[in-house]
Formats: C-alpha cells, sequence, structure tokens
C-alpha cells in the first residue's frame, strides 16, 4: 500500500508538471490556439514536428499512464469508506487514461501522414489534417472535460465522506470538477482553462498528500 500510494503521489505531480509545460508549450511558445487558417496551423506542425511529437507524448500518452496509477492509488486509498463512488471514479479514471493515450498516438500517427502527404499535396494535406484534428481532440477531451472533470468530483466526494484527503482539499476537488463537467455544454465550453489550472493545482496538492501522509495519517 505505502509503495502505491507514493507512486500515485509521484503521477499527480508529473501530471501537474506535464500538464502545465504542453500549455506553456502550445499557448506561448507555438501560439497554436490563434492560428486559425487550416494552411499555417498544417505548416505550424510539419515545421514544429519533433516539438508538437515530444509535447503529445507527455501530455497525452505519458500522462494517460501516469493516470492509471493515481487512479489505482486513490481507489486504494479511499476504497473502504465509499467503495462505489470509488469504483466509478476509478472505472473513469481509466477511460480517460485511455482516451488521453489514443488521443497522443493518433495525433502523432496523424502528423507523420500529413507530412508526408504535404510533399506531394498540400490541400489534400490540410483536409486530411483537419480530419485527423477533430478526432484527437474529441478523443483529448477538447470539446468538454466530462472525464476529467466526472473523476476529480467523484473522488473529492468520496474523500469528503471518508475523511481521507484533507478537507480543503477535497472542496477545490469538487469545485474543479463541476466546473469541468460543465464544459461539456459549448456556451460554458471557455472554462476549459479554467479547470485545466485548477486541476493542476489540485494534481500538485494531491501528490504531496500521498507522499507525505499513509490512509490511516489522514482517516
Amino acid at each position: 500500500m505505502k509503495t502505491l500510494q507514493k507512486s500515485g503521489g509521484i503521477a499527480a505531480l508529473y501530471m501537474a508538471i506535464s500538464h502545465l509545460i504542453g500549455l506553456i508549450i502550445f499557448i506561448l511558445v507555438l501560439d497554436y490556439i490563434n492560428i486559425t487558417d487550416p494552411m499555417q496551423k498544417l505548416a505550424m506542425n510539419i515545421e514544429k514536428q519533433s516539438v508538437i511529437f515530444s509535447t503529445n507524448l507527455l501530455m497525452y500518452v505519458f500522462f494517460g499512464f501516469a493516470l492509471i496509477v493515481l487512479s489505482l492509488a486513490l481507489y486504494d486509498r479511499l476504497k473502504s469508506g465509499a467503495p462505489a463512488l470509488m469504483q466509478v471514479a476509478t472505472a473513469i479514471g481509466i477511460i480517460w487514461a485511455g482516451s488521453l493515450i489514443a488521443s497522443g498516438m493518433a495525433a502523432n500517427a496523424g502528423l507523420s501522414t500529413v507530412v508526408a502527404l504535404y510533399a506531394k499535396d498540400p490541400t489534400q494535406a490540410a483536409l486530411t489534417f483537419q480530419a485527423i484534428e477533430a478526432i484527437t481532440n474529441g478523443l483529448g477531451n477538447a470539446n468538454g472535460e466530462i472525464l476529467g472533470g466526472s473523476l476529480t468530483l467523484l473522488v473529492s466526494l468520496a474523500a469528503l465522506q471518508t475523511g481521507g484527503l484533507p478537507r480543503g482539499l477535497n472542496i477545490l476537488g469538487a469545485l474543479v470538477g463541476a466546473v469541468g463537467i460543465l464544459t461539456i455544454i459549448p456556451a460554458l465550453n471557455a472554462l476549459v482553462a479554467v479547470f485545466g489550472l485548477g486541476q493542476i493545482v489540485w494534481f500538485v496538492w494531491l501528490g504531496t498528500v500521498l507522499l507525505r501522509t499513509q490512509p490511516r495519517a489522514t482517516t
């Protein structure tokens, strides 16, 4: 149990760091969200192929595997006091992890495809890239953080019920999780940024707790 808790803590901290680094790269370094022209976006992906490939691994693929470890650690910590909630939360965590891993792998595979196609037919490459991006965005929950929000909310509710995590952390998680679920509504999708930043704080706090305390110390 002790090893799993520490592994979960390390996983949570990795998730916070990788998410923050990914946001900095995509938003500040690449200015990705402000590039709306398909040809310009494709050209940037081709020019910065190695950066985008590495960031997809960091933010999606490796993040997904860390999420599996964290989900199992949280289940182990909170299952005795809230078994039903943690069964559902863990299932959602595994589904979310698979979705993110698939998104990152598909994005990198698609990038290789459009790079090869661009040399022959730039217009067709741009159309192909748009189709691939729509799929990877869907898998990566860009259209609403229903999975991440549900996991964060359910874990926080279970921890409030059992006392297995600090109360302040649970209140933060409940609020962040609720915001994540709301982003599935198109008019509120802009709250994804609020959810992302809030979950980074939640991951850091959660990781610190898992590394420093054992379940009996927090119950």
